[in-house]
């Protein structure tokens, strides 16, 4: 039987830069803070983002972890093994796998 779904809206505001790092594989690494509204709730989430200026790639996961402390550890994991941006996901979902 099927019934109606109700899907939540989620906003992100205020994102500012909280840590950069630039490799040396010459790759950009960052932890973003934002405020993020959902359900009329205001709420701080920590966001990912993996720039490569020379190859023009960037990915980013903007709602990372509300906890700053996974999301600086998951950007030191990326520097350390030099993961490019279209490696982020399947690192993210490696590392969510094993933190939870």
């Amino acid at each position: 039987m099927f019934g109606a779904t109700v899907r939540s809206r989620c906003e992100i505001r205020d994102r500012t830069i909280y840590m950069e790092v630039y490799g040396d594989n010459k790759v950009s690494y960052r932890v973003t803070a934002a405020r993020i509204l959902k359900n009329s709730r205001q709420a701080v989430t920590y966001g990912i983002e993996v720039e490569d200026a020379k190859a023009g790639e960037k990915e980013a996961i903007p709602d990372f972890s509300p906890d700053i402390e996974d999301a600086v550890d998951f950007v030191e994991m990326l520097i350390s093994q030099k993961i490019r941006p279209s490696r982020l996901y399947s690192k993210a979902l490696k590392y969510l796998c094993i933190s939870i």
